[in-house]
């Protein structure tokens, strides 16, 4: 089976934790499968946000539905995209040509340059989650989406790969540019509704919400919330919000849409940066790098939210 069904089960298989059958695996297949990468992103996004949302609503700690959330992430992708952080991290800090560099990122064990990394990685998405009660849902799936996003473009022609063999050598180059365009708007498609739907989303969780637990997108009705000349945006006495668009707009819908939009387009261009490093320092794409890049758009797209909204 070589259709659409062998290529969702392709992304699936590479970039979860999930069991798949095995498929028969050419380039065109992985090609399809890695503009698919996204979808599973969304997936994966709204999986770890649940478990945000009850595990926050549940203790009343957002810090522990933050912690919980990233780590239900990191399971359901079996940590692989982290130890590519890692290794990444440790091939550019051994300071060594391509060759060696590549030799240091195969190794199984972690060093210092990896540890530090993932730590700061995980340390700045678990604080960006426990920030914001109201947007962290949207965020995380935004970030989710956004990280497998940046592997259709790392996949997409005119990128080598840095080995004649494993994962990079099998997708380097598969996916058409015009595929990387159409899964890019089709993701930011679902981030806009995802944003309207946070914006409105406190007013229906009010009447939906199981009674006796805390309200974790907890914020007022829109319609009660009021809108001054002097102080623009606010919802209760001397509150304003810290976000960066609150200061420029006072609509709830614009400034949520504009801020995932616009977080995800810096998570995209942060991953673009650190690929086009890659492919100047080792010559290409590996597995590893490819993890490495959704790290990277995830934690720079939920940093980016923080700052915005």
């Amino acid at each position: 089976m070589s259709g659409p069904g062998a290529a969702w089960r392709l992304a699936v298989g590479t970039l979860t934790v999930f069991p798949v059958r095995p498929v028969e695996v050419d380039r065109a297949v992985a090609g399809r499968a890695m503009s698919l990468a996204p979808f599973v992103g969304l997936l994966l996004g709204l999986a770890a946000a649940v478990v945000l949302a009850v595990a926050g609503a549940v203790s009343g700690s957002p810090l522990l539905g933050a912690v919980l959330a990233v780590a239900a992430l990191a399971w359901l992708t079996r940590a692989l995209h982290l130890d590519g952080l890692a290794d990444l991290a440790d091939g550019f800090g051994s300071g060594r040509p391509a060759d060696g560099a590549l030799e240091v990122m195969k190794r199984s064990d972690i060093g210092p340059f990896g540890v530090v990394t993932i730590v700061i990685a995980l340390l700045a998405q678990v604080a960006a989650l426990s920030r914001d009660g109201t947007a962290a849902w949207a965020a995380l799936v935004t970030a989710a989406a956004t990280g497998r996003l940046a592997v259709t473009w790392a996949c997409r022609g005119g990128v080598p790969a840095a080995r004649p063999t494993g994962l990079g050598a099998l997708v380097a180059g598969t996916v058409r540019r015009g595929a990387a365009i159409g899964a890019t708007l089709a993701t930011a498609a679902v981030v806009a509704v995802l944003a309207l739907a946070t914006a409105a989303g406190p007013s229906l969780l009010d009447y939906c919400w199981p009674s006796g637990l805390s309200n974790p997108f907890d914020r007022p009705h829109p319609a009660l919330v009021t809108y001054s000349e002097v102080t623009g945006y606010t919802s209760g006495p001397d509150v304003r919000p810290a976000g960066l668009l609150h200061h420029l707009a006072a609509d709830p819908y614009l400034i949520t849409v504009a801020g995932l939009l616009l977080a995800m387009a810096a998570g995209l261009g942060a991953a673009a940066l650190l690929r086009r490093r890659a492919v100047r320092r080792l010559g290409g794409v590996t597995g590893d790098v490819l993890g490495a890049l959704v790290e990277t758009a995830t934690t720079v797209t939920l940093l980016t939210a923080v700052l915005l909204m």
